[in-house]
């Protein structure tokens, strides 16, 4: 049994009992992964506090699981204007407030500067090493914890505003888009134009590494007050999107082999995102030797490498 599970994560379960959630699945399907040596691991964690797409590699799949660390995520999430928190998010302690909200023209003015590589200074709550220990450690421990800027890449980000009133409830939402395709994800706070917000809602893709608590906390400096994230939810990591995931409960329902086996995405699935490069067995075997291929015409990039015909 070799794949991929997606999970739609919920709010408070961490990334391990994700993995966990999965076994259990297999073992009420009789497919006990520990038994029969399968390996089961997650493409890259998401927070308690976060929800989303969290892959799960069953089998062959974990080697491919690092890939997913390395690659592109999408995320939609909320800033909570007017406070910040010692951990970005809202777990921590409140250690800045501000009067200041700024309007939803002030938000989509600012989000130009932060769309392209940027630097960043990742969150003192992180898992970050410094000096041999995490930084999270450090920061719970009182001590005070100086994190060396980083370049990202953010691809993309749309500021969510709320579409005219129109009497009755549904209020959509038209994104402003700043590299990224269109959402439909409603505005948490819709508000008259001018007024000013005290929260927002961005979506934004963005490359390995990125933390969104830290852009949160780098568009509200910007902006000239404070915040914090109040909601992140994780809608695409690397070619798997919400699209491909399912929920504990729909995990748990379809815990029989047969139901399994039909949510189990293919290992290639993990791929994706990524082009294939045809290759004869002559070259396939000189690739597995370690072997420079000449004089295949493509672009640079990555790639995964396929037989002919299959």
């Amino acid at each position: 049994m070799h794949g991929w599970i997606i999970l739609d994560k919920p709010l408070g379960l961490g990334s391990t009992q994700g993995v966990s959630a999965v076994k259990r699945a297999l073992r009420a399907a009789g497919l006990d992964a520990s038994k029969r040596g399968i390996k089961v691991g997650h493409g890259g964690t998401l927070d308690p506090l976060a929800t989303g797409v969290l892959p799960i590699a069953i089998g062959e799949a974990t080697k491919l699981a690092g890939r997913m660390l390395d690659s592109d995520k999408v995320y939609d999430f909320t800033i909570g204007f007017g406070v910040q928190t010692d951990t970005l998010d809202l777990e921590g302690k409140v250690v800045a407030e501000s009067d200041v909200r700024p309007t939803l023209a002030q938000v989509e003015a600012v989000l130009p500067r932060f769309t392209g590589p940027i630097e960043q200074v990742p969150p003192a709550y992180s898992a970050l090493k410094v000096d041999g220990e995490r930084a999270y450690d450090l920061a719970r421990a009182g001590e005070e914890v100086v994190l060396a800027s980083r370049g990202v890449t953010i691809h993309g980000l749309a500021c969510l505003k709320p579409l005219p009133f129109r009497g009755g409830v549904g209020v959509g939402a038209v994104p402003t888009i700043h590299g990224l395709g269109e959402t439909d994800t409603p505005h948490p706070n819709p508000s008259p134009e001018g007024e000013g917000l005290s929260e927002v809602t961005l979506t934004a893709h963005v490359s390995k590494g990125t933390y969104i608590r830290s852009l949160a906390r780098d568009i509200a400096l910007a902006l000239g007050t404070v915040g914090h994230v109040t909601m992140l939810r994780r809608t695409k990591a690397g070619p798997f999107d919400l699209s491909h995931a399912i929920s504990l409960d729909k995990l748990a329902e379809l815990s029989n082999a047969r139901g399994l086996e039909d949510k189990l995405l293919p290992l290639r699935a993990g791929l994706d995102d990524i082009p294939a490069l045809s290759l004869t067995p002559d070259q396939a075997g000189l690739l597995r030797q370690g072997r420079v291929l000449i004089g295949i015409a493509v672009n640079d990039g990555p790639y995964f490498a396929m037989l002919e015909d299959i």
